[in-house]
């Protein structure tokens, strides 16, 4: 067995090169002293249950070191401009060369990112239309910062090149216009004295603040409502004796908005000013962002805000004739510059397009991207970098991935191992660990149950294996037939008319007290329909109706889509009487800062706390609840404020992180410290893992409940104090659904999750399986957007969309239940399906 670090200890020289990467001592996070060998110019694939210490290896340790030794390289001047990893805790490692990582995360806020700027492909584009466009006669030849909306010289200068002009209206700032001024007709002003400021400004102006707002001279109606006028005037106060004169300055409705959205620093102040404000397509741009001047060049009919709102694989099929040097339809063969710049455009698209992401266009907001389809597109921008011997660290790239696309995928990774690069992969899908070249399987379980390798050598070995869990999922499944009969629709729910992105007047329906999975290639129009369709345009069609039952969506709490986030528009919604509430869980996270952590965000940290304070030292000294909380003053250590670390700044080296000196890491001053629970005090409580704190906190029955259901969504190795920006994004909407399951049982609830399963090993997505049926025997509804043909065979119900993704999809291709389902002659998941159930005429590959 090629098993490594188990009975043999080996000590290779530091200049050994026979093509391995030797790993010796490796101590990061969970890891227990792992030794262990990698060959190099492979497909490597790590694998292990969820938390076993796989991405500790693979991220935490290879990647680190390789980083920190290439930074070791660079100037000290030029190290304090990049921002640094930590240095991992590992004895020796040899072989390594370069490492370039590739990690799941979410696409950045920034309005202005895009596909074609993220993939650079735009500088490409821009080129092509300053160098080889269609200009009009006499115009003069633009460089190519004129074809950018992010340049001073290309932005519309009245959107400043976002495509979205912000503008009030008197119907937005005055919802009812039969109200008064005195009685609140101007909506947008503030409330409270500054609103009465306000209105005793205009009554001393001389207008009339007492009758309905729709009778004043539409005059004076523009004037409160648009002037940039700030007259000010002396304030006698009505009514009021004791308040003296003073000086008030008029605020116009619309400059008082602007100002609260561009300057306030109260998210919620922000947030009621937005409300009065409608955003729509610039008219001086017409929503493009650009200049007339260079809307007006062409490219194969195409002006440059077409051209990168075309989709890649038809933007492949414009580019195809002008790279082969041949004429497009009704033009002249393009001259050599079109010819070579469209060469490599189309090079570059193609391997997007092999990489099943033909659907996107150059001009699609990164933030609106998935995390699979962020990580597929620095793939693709990789493989054309042209790197040689360098080691790529791929966090899950088939996360995301219907089966369909996960060969073209493989390809990918054959393409850069073909370029002389290694490839280490964490991965849970076993269609992508079963093609490796090599397997490292760590566990054998999570948390401090794991941290070792079980297994280093060639995928078929890791049978031999017995302590494996992932052995069982590589070999053909025993359990392949699902035997469970599937449950029947109490009711249905029915939406009809539903416009978004792909979607155009959509017409679906779903059962109600069952588990249903909506299925479809990336891009077919999933998301679009669950998270927006279903999480927001319902939930606003049933508040604009009344229900405000129905409404109560506990987005706050589950971390449902942004408020600002594009609404679907739906037409009739029949049978939503049952619903009571609905629960959009997406993969945001928990927290952006590092004080929120797994524990705030459950509740459970503050049963803890007070079970602290009802000790008997804590009572003497007369600490309550909030004594232990490293988010106030009194129990925290004041040095660093209870973030457990500062911040080293040097002259002329690189800032870095060390522990407080003062708490040493614990966040808390001594004295609090000397208060035990059960023999541990608050900062040795928050170390521990959820799984050896159910046990130790079995006596606190609300900390325990949570821990229980923490550990039934598999989060059990994942410590208490985990601050929320380590965790990922599935991790964040398992927490978020243990915190949902922990509530008071209420039924009737419309539960929505995205890809729950992102992130997690076989073994674990039983766990999740069993909660979801759990909901569902709860008299509750559960819809799930989802790939991993587990959680879609187990489904009662399935929706699969297609038939392809982009214009080529957001359609219902098939309706039934898996058994149903897995024959339909025109489903792409049809055939996935068919196999994991076990049927026989399966040509799944």
């Amino acid at each position: 067995m090629n098993s490594i670090g188990q009975d043999t200890k080996y000590t290779p020289a530091p200049d050994t090169h026979d093509g391995f990467v030797h790993v010796r001592g490796a101590n990061e996070n969970n890891l227990q002293d792992v030794e262990v060998r990698i060959p190099r110019d492979a497909i490597v694939a790590f694998t292990g249950v969820s938390g076993s210490g796989k991405s500790s290896l693979a991220f935490g340790t290879i990647f680190a070191e390789a980083q920190r030794r290439f930074l070791e390289s660079v100037a000290p001047y030029a190290r304090r401009l990049i921002a640094q990893g930590h240095t991992p805790k590992v004895e020796f490692i040899s072989g390594l060369p370069p490492a370039v990582a590739l990690q799941q995360r979410r696409g950045t806020a920034s309005s202005r990112s895009t596909v074609g700027t993220l993939t650079t492909l735009s500088n490409s584009v821009r080129m092509l239309f300053s160098r080889a466009g269609d200009y009009p006669a006499g115009a003069p030849r633009l460089d190519s910062d004129s074809f950018s909306p992010n340049t001073a010289v290309g932005a519309c200068p009245q959107c400043h090149g976002l495509g979205v002009a912000h503008t009030v209206t008197e119907d937005s700032l005055v919802p009812d216009p039969g109200l008064s001024i005195r009685e609140g007709a101007i909506a947008a002003w503030p409330g409270a004295w500054q609103g009465k400021n306000l209105r005793d400004i205009t009554s001393h102006l001389g207008h009339d603040v007492d009758v309905p707002f729709r009778q004043l001279p539409r005059k004076v109606r523009d004037w409160l409502l648009f002037t940039d006028e700030q007259p000010v005037v002396e304030v006698a106060p009505e009514r009021d004796r004791v308040a003296k004169p003073y000086k008030g300055r008029f605020w116009s409705a619309r400059r008082y908005v602007l100002h609260t959205v561009a300057d306030s620093k109260s998210e919620s102040m922000r947030a009621k000013a937005l409300r009065f404000m409608r955003s729509g397509p610039c008219p001086a741009c017409s929503g493009t962002g650009f200049r007339p001047e260079a809307l007006a060049v062409g490219f194969a009919g195409l002006d440059i805000a077409e051209f990168n709102a075309t989709a890649l694989d038809a933007l492949a099929s414009v580019l195809r004739p002008v790279a082969g040097n041949r004429p497009v339809p009704g033009g002249e063969p393009a001259h050599e510059v079109a010819v070579s710049i469209a060469a490599d455009l189309l090079s570059r698209i193609e391997v997007l397009t092999n990489l099943g992401l033909g659907y996107l266009s150059l001009d699609r907001g990164t933030p609106t991207l998935s995390p699979g389809e962020m990580q597929r597109l620095r793939i693709a921008t990789q493989l054309r970098s042209g790197l040689f011997g360098v080691i790529y660290v791929l966090d899950e790239p088939s996360a995301g991935l219907h089966p369909a696309d996960a060969r073209p995928l493989l390809e990918v990774l054959e393409a850069l191992k073909a370029g002389g690069n290694s490839v280490f992969v964490v991965e849970h899908n076993m269609e992508v660990v079963s093609r490796a070249d090599w397997i490292i399987d760590v566990g054998p379980g999570a948390g401090a149950g794991g941290g070792k390798v079980l297994y280093s050598g060639p995928v078929a070995g890791l049978s031999q294996v017995d302590e494996s869990v992932t052995r069982r999922f590589l070999e053909p499944r025993e359990d392949a037939a699902v035997t469970r009969v599937p449950r029947s629709a109490e009711s249905w729910l029915e939406l009809d008319g539903i416009s978004l992105h792909n979607l155009s007047d959509l017409d679906a329906r779903f059962p109600l007290g069952v588990l249903s999975a909506v299925t479809g290639v990336s891009g077919s129009g999933k998301s679009s329909l669950i998270s927006q369709a279903l999480a927001l345009g319902l939930k606003d069609k049933l508040r604009d109706g009344g229900r405000s039952g129905a409404a109560d969506a506990t987005e706050a709490d589950a971390g449902g889509p942004d408020a600002d986030a594009p609404r679907a528009t739906l037409g009739e919604v029949r049978g939503a009487e049952r619903i009571e509430r609905i629960v959009a869980m997406d993969q945001k996270p928990i927290g952006r800062t590092p004080r929120s952590n797994l524990a705030t965000y459950t509740g459970l940290f503050d049963a803890v706390r007070k079970a602290f304070a009802d000790t008997p030292l804590a009572k003497q000294r007369g600490y309550g609840a909030g004594r232990f909380s490293f988010n106030v003053a009194g129990g925290r250590c004041e040095t660093c404020l209870g973030e457990g670390y500062l911040e080293v700044e040097l002259l002329f080296l690189p800032g870095s992180y060390g522990p407080c000196p003062e708490c040493h890491g614990s966040r808390y001053n001594p004295e609090t410290l000397e208060v035990f629970y059960e023999g541990k005090n608050i900062a040795e409580v928050l170390a521990l893992d959820v799984d050896t704190a159910a046990e130790f906190l079995s006596g606190i029955p609300a900390a325990a409940r949570s821990l229980e259901t923490l550990r039934d969504v598999g989060l059990g190795y994942l410590s208490l104090g985990q601050p929320a920006p380590e965790l990922s994004g599935g991790e964040a909407q398992r927490i978020k659904l243990a915190t949902e399951l922990q509530r008071a049982r209420r039924g009737h609830t419309l539960y929505l999750l995205d890809e729950p399963t992102t992130g997690l090993h076989p073994a674990d997505v039983q766990l999740l399986l069993g909660q979801l049926h759990r909901l569902v025997d709860e008299s509750n509804t559960v819809i799930v957007v989802e790939h991993h043909m587990d959680v879609v065979a187990a489904a009662d119900w399935i929706i699969d969309m297609g038939p392809e993704g982009g214009d080529k999809g957001g359609k219902i291709v098939a309706t039934g239940t898996p058994d149903q389902l897995a024959a339909h002659p025109d489903s792409r998941t049809a055939p996935y399906l068919a196999k994991r159930l076990g049927l026989a005429g399966s040509n799944a590959q």
